[in-house]
């Protein structure tokens, strides 16, 4: 391992220890903004600081081997413990190349999950339904929790739009190559024929800001909607103005909440949505250079990419984007999702490691 490695991971135990003393204070939670940030960075840097010691542990034993290595009786078992030794120290060096590349600062955030119906009218909506429930299945497997923020029925089931927050650390980092064209085949239940038809819907995966701080929004920039909402919810819901929509006039971008009995409660999902939605916009502008020149294997994100295709007759999945293909869909809607997500994190790592190559020569 080379030195500038070294110093870094020597940096970063030192740091480890600072975070300890700073979140075992009385005062830390007095600052959540800096609490969360604190916490974060934490649970960032422990995996690293493990795997730096267990490299350490790797060269004492090795040192150690080397000793033993005079002793003519011991010295098959020295040469047997130095080989072993060796190949640790290849697979930890792997493992922390791994874990030094450039973190996604929004990895561990919560998110919101939008699913919107697209081409294929109510089979379409039946689809967003079934989308929403393998996240879902997924997020329990994942012990996270699900919050519905809006919901658009549609009459035949599903929905023809649905957003909801998943909180759970790392949530995003594991659900961020999600968002894009998600296109379905199959039989639909209004189908007399048997033909197969073909839907579509759309997925868009955003970090949680946090609170409002990363993004400004000026009240002279928003206009404020209060109406009755729509649906099912008893007799006080349709008594009040509790539904709010929020329209961000520079971006135009509208926000509306009406799942809550509370204007207060839906005004405040509103504007988490709204600060959610502005900052995806402005990094995807940020990023938008870099994907032009280089796009990524695991694609650019963008809503109208087609990502990946659910064909039903043949209990098949395909993500475009790498080539992969699993014959296991009927798990896969239940939310057995993790031999999905896995080959795009991967993915996504050789090619992190592929452009960190790029810039060293």
């Amino acid at each position: 391992m080379n030195k500038s490695i070294t110093a870094r991971l020597t940096r970063l135990s030192v740091r480890l220890e600072e975070l300890n003393q700073l979140l075992s204070s009385e005062s830390i939670t007095a600052n959540l903004d800096n609490f969360r940030k604190l916490t974060r960075e934490h649970a960032e840097i422990i995996p690293i600081v493990e795997l730096y010691h267990a490299y350490q542990k790797s060269e004492r034993d090795i040192q150690t081997a080397r000793e033993m290595h005079a002793d003519l009786e011991m010295r098959a078992f020295a040469e047997s413990e130095i080989q072993a030794g060796k190949e640790q120290l290849v697979k930890i060096a792997a493992e922390l190349q791994k874990q030094l590349l450039p973190k996604d600062p929004n990895d561990e955030r919560n998110i919101f999950l939008e699913i919107r119906a697209g081409t294929g009218g109510d089979e379409s909506a039946l689809f967003a339904g079934n989308l929403f429930r393998m996240y879902s299945r997924y997020a329990e497997r994942q012990h996270w929790q699900v919050e519905v923020i809006s919901q658009s029925p549609s009459d035949m089931g599903g929905f023809k739009e649905i957003i909801a927050k998943i909180i759970g650390q790392g949530a995003y980092s594991r659900l961020k190559f999600e968002s894009g064209g998600h296109r379905v085949q199959r039989v639909p239940v209004t189908e007399t024929q048997g033909r197969v038809h073909t839907s579509t819907c759309t997925v868009a995966v955003m970090p949680e800001a946090d609170e409002i701080s990363e993004v400004t929004l000026n009240p002279a920039e928003l206009r404020i909607d209060t109406f009755r909402a729509s649906g099912a919810g008893g007799q006080h819901i349709n008594k009040t103005d509790s539904a709010v929509r929020i329209t961000h006039l520079p971006t135009g971008i509208v926000v509306e909440c009406q799942d809550g009995r509370s204007q207060h409660k839906n005004k405040a999902q509103a504007m988490s949505v709204l600060a959610a939605r502005i900052h995806d916009k402005q990094m995807r502008a940020q990023h938008a250079e870099q994907a032009a020149t280089r796009k990524s294997l695991v694609g650019t994100g963008e809503r109208s990419e087609r990502i990946r295709t659910y064909n039903f007759p043949q209990g098949r999945l395909t993500d475009h984007r790498i080539n992969l293909t699993l014959y296991k869909l009927a798990g896969i809607m239940e939310g057995e999702l993790g031999d999905v997500i896995e080959p795009l994190v991967h993915e996504h790592q050789a090619d992190l490691l592929a452009s960190l190559a790029d810039e060293k020569y």
